[in-house]
């Protein structure tokens, strides 16, 4: 198999939420997610420290795209070369984020983007918390499996697994990182969480005081998952998405593909744990 994404060091730029009150949205990332928020046409962009958040006017938690930023010129091409040869049918698109960005759509409709990340403006301040990964719910985690692992060249680093052999869950990495996008067998499709990177667990606790002094209270968490081993906690934006902040996720360079049942354990070592299906 050929690891395209993985070879283009893809990483998790940005998103583009759909909402019926962008402004409010946008106000609420600005607060909580300490983002400087702008007003451009149609749209609001979100900007923090190493995180982007596009908002626009739809329907409330709706994914409008994924945008994954490839290392360089050469990654991209070959990026757009694979989605070409595996018949993806990639489209050009205009990005206020990215140059020379295309995209593709997966089998449940969801729009998923690569390109060369623009510079951000200078002087973003804020808690540390890049935007780090992306997980979508879907009714077919194979499906997605085949189109992120099989034809865009995405790895995979862990599946969880019903007792029945069913896949639950599975999450698949472009870099170094265990994933950088996952998928939930749910009865639904679209988003199911975004994420972001704090580092350390004391970065974890600060993101908890900050959110405090917002009276915005953890809906999971603190806890640990056992994919990716990695400490999280859990909020909810206005509209109902739910945002995950982590820390100490794992760093893969070369292993096999982790099998894990499907138990609230493996979702969470620590406590209770949230199962979608």
């Amino acid at each position: 198999m050929t690891y395209t994404a993985l070879a283009a060091a893809a990483y998790l730029h940005h998103i583009e939420l759909q909402s019926s009150n962008p402004e409010r949205l946008a106000k609420f990332y600005g607060e909580a997610m300490q983002m400087q928020v702008a007003k451009q046409g149609e749209i609001y962009i979100c900007r923090g420290p190493q995180r982007r958040l596009i908002i626009s006017k739809g329907t409330d938690k709706k994914l409008g795209l994924g945008a994954f930023a490839c290392r360089d010129g050469e990654a991209l091409d070959a990026m757009r070369a694979r989605a070409d040869k595996e018949g993806l049918g990639p489209q050009d698109l205009a990005s206020p984020l990215m140059d020379r960005a295309f995209a593709v759509t997966d089998p449940d409709g969801n729009k998923i983007v690569f390109g060369l990340a623009k510079a951000d403006p200078e002087g973003l301040k804020g808690l540390k918390g890049p935007t780090q990964h992306l997980t979508l719910a879907t009714h077919d985690p194979e499906a997605i499996e085949k189109f992120y692992s099989g034809k865009l060249g995405f790895a995979v680093a862990d599946r969880v697994r019903k007792p029945n052999g069913e896949v639950a869950t599975i999450f698949t990495r472009s870099n170094h990182e265990h994933h950088t996008l996952a998928c939930f067998r749910s009865d639904r499709t679209g988003i199911d969480h975004h994420s972001y990177e704090a580092g350390e667990w004391n970065v974890i606790r600060d993101w908890c005081d900050h959110l405090a002094t917002l009276d915005i209270q953890l809906m999971w968490g603190p806890g640990r998952h056992g994919p990716g081993n990695n400490l999280f906690i859990f909020i909810v934006d206005p509209d109902g998405n739910w945002i995950e902040i982590s820390a100490e996720l794992e760093i893969i360079h070369d292993r096999p593909v982790k099998e894990w049942p499907h138990a609230e354990r493996t979702l969470n070592l620590w406590g209770k744990g949230i199962l979608r299906s």
